[in-house]
């Protein structure tokens, strides 16, 4: 080869190098490397509707829609005890999800199915309104099951009454509970109504009878009827064999005696007027009455002596 050529190839080689060089250069200028590609997202999280207290929930209170919020979880995390809104599929036990066409369970099977699957994947706010709180839940702590008692469940009167209170039912009809449009959580006065006992002076006389009436028991709060311890949002009244109330100790001893000496009946009271004392009213002595026979111009009559 021509020593021409050699020199030629030589000095494009060094000018192939040297171009290269100032490229790496000229792309290296901030003193950062280059890129190679783009950091690839990062997975996004699945998240559920978790239903957590809005604030320091006690034992005994009940629940309203402020003292309920929903809250973000990661549904990695989430316990099946959690009540969550159902809007994201939460796996059950096993990692699997139920399938859509998966039989459906009849009759006790169903109630027990259902019961679990509300505590598993929850539902409404609206559905844990009223409920009662059975253990203390702190602001933020999510509300599991074991820790309130839902209206109609067992326990729930027992959660529902006020400390030291008792509950304790008495017959009632339609005529003795306002026509029926006394519901449970509105406020009462009790009335006795019962037969006097006469004594003629003159001999028996059993041509007339006398009753008298008062009030035994004051601003009592209605706890349920028959077994309900809630009216539904659309009933405007509630006729029902029993009217179950909350009253003391002693109270309940007075209404208990109250229930022998004759026909017990439910006054309602306003929503106005329900900021009075409540419980037993004090006690009447009971009046004995004397029929006397009197006669005047020959002829009889009997007055009425208490």
């Amino acid at each position: 080869m021509k020593p021409a050529r050699i020199a030629v190839i030589c000095i494009a080689a060094v000018s192939a190098i040297g171009l290269a060089l100032v490229v790496r250069a000229m792309g290296s200028s901030s003193g950062e490397p280059t890129a190679i590609a783009a950091a690839a997202p990062a997975p996004s999280v699945p998240m559920a509707k978790v239903l957590v207290a809005a604030r320091d929930l006690e034992p005994g209170q009940r629940l309203t829609d402020a003292d309920m919020d929903w809250k973000d979880w990661p549904v990695s995390e989430v316990n099946p005890a959690f009540i969550t809104d159902g809007s994201v599929p939460i796996p059950v036990e096993g990692g699997e999800e139920q399938p859509a066409d998966a039989p459906k369970p009849k009759g006790a099977v169903a109630t027990v199915a259902r019961a679990a699957t509300n505590m598993a994947t929850g539902g409404a706010k609206a559905d844990y309104v009223g409920s009662v709180v059975r253990e203390t839940i702190l602001a933020g702590e999510p509300i599991v099951g074991r820790k309130i008692v839902r209206a109609g469940d067992s326990g729930y009167m027992a959660a529902y009454l006020e400390p030291g209170m008792r509950a304790m039912a008495i017959r009632v009809t339609v005529e003795t509970a306002a026509g029926g449009f006394i519901l449970p959580g509105d406020r009462v006065d009790v009335l006795l109504t019962r037969e006097l006992r006469l004594v003629d002076a003159a001999g028996p006389d059993s041509s007339r009878a006398k009753f008298s009436s008062n009030t035994v028991m004051q601003n009592v709060k209605v706890l349920a009827i028959d077994q309900s311890t809630r009216a539904g949002d659309d009933e405007q009244t509630v006729i029902g064999a029993t009217a179950t109330l909350e009253v003391s100790p002693g109270d309940a001893e007075a209404l208990a005696l109250a229930k022998s000496e004759g026909e017990l009946s439910l006054v309602l009271r306003s929503y106005a007027d329900t900021g009075g004392p409540s419980g037993r009213v004090a006690p009447q002595r009971q009046t004995q009455t004397t029929a006397v026979r009197v006669y005047r111009g020959g002829e009889a009559q009997t007055v009425v002596v208490q």
